[in-house]
């Protein structure tokens, strides 16, 4: 690893480590894109025993702020809080500030960003109690087409490194990936960087919804993927917990 990258603080290793066991369980964020909180606690009790860890999104957050955050610990849950943080330095570095007191473990920021937006984000970030930072890289959504019209020429995978190189400079060493770049950022970050990876979907599932670069949860485990977030397989499955089960099956076997 880079000798120039900042030391990962140590509530963050022990992060690391829960996002590197072996149990499934630690290895799965299960996004709650619902419009309330009543919506997202009902899916949440039907998981009781099989999920621990949840995602609160910008729809929910919007909708139900930091009331959602306090069910979910009420509840013993692990938070996900996913704003992807993305203006000047000095305001998302408020944000950081603001949101530190909620009980969320880790945060998400945009890399895109840049530099100093992500390192204000990172020093914000450096209290007692702060979730740790996560940079989103490229969305699932966005594919080499997309890129392109928005003006980058590079391929998904190189824009993903040059941006996820940008956060470490920063100190940020908690990347948000799609399954396709987990194997090369894992080679390049080395085996403290902690990825997230959405874009999941189970073997027998067909198509993609809105996302262009999905892969299953073994196959992005295989490749080096720290935890997956899996929203709609499970959200809008008959029976979520048994959805979440064949999720957590696939981890197992891929460990």
């Amino acid at each position: 690893m880079d000798t120039a990258t900042p030391p990962i603080r140590a509530q963050d290793e022990t992060r690391v480590v829960r996002a590197g066991s072996h149990d499934p369980a630690e290895r799965l964020i299960v996004a709650l894109d619902f419009p309330s909180s009543e919506m997202a606690m009902d899916l949440v009790d039907q998981l009781q025993g099989t999920c621990r860890w949840f995602k609160v999104g910008m729809e929910l957050y919007y909708a139900a702020g930091n009331r959602v955050i306090d069910h979910l610990r009420a509840r013993g849950m692990n938070v996900f809080l996913d704003l992807k943080l993305h203006d000047i330095p000095n305001t998302v570095a408020g944000a950081v500030r603001t949101v530190s007191g909620t009980g969320a473990s880790l945060l998400t920021v945009h890399a895109g960003g840049g530099e100093r937006m992500m390192r204000a984000a990172a020093e914000a970030a450096s209290a007692p109690g702060a979730p740790r930072l996560l940079a989103v890289t490229v969305l699932t959504s966005m594919d080499a087409n997309g890129l392109s019209a928005v003006g980058v020429a590079d391929s998904v995978e190189s824009q993903v490194l040059r941006l996820a190189r940008l956060a470490r400079a920063a100190g940020i060493t908690g990347l948000v990936c799609s399954p396709l770049e987990v194997a090369a950022l894992r080679e390049a970050m080395g085996p403290d960087a902690l990825l997230v990876v959405p874009g999941i979907r189970p073997v027998a599932a067909a198509g993609t919804d809105d996302q262009s670069r999905v892969a299953t949860a073994a196959e992005t485990i295989a490749r080096g993927a720290s935890m997956l977030v899996v929203g709609r397989p499970i959200t809008q499955a008959p029976d979520p917990a048994k959805a979440a089960e064949g999720i957590l099956a696939e981890i197992r076997g891929a460990l």
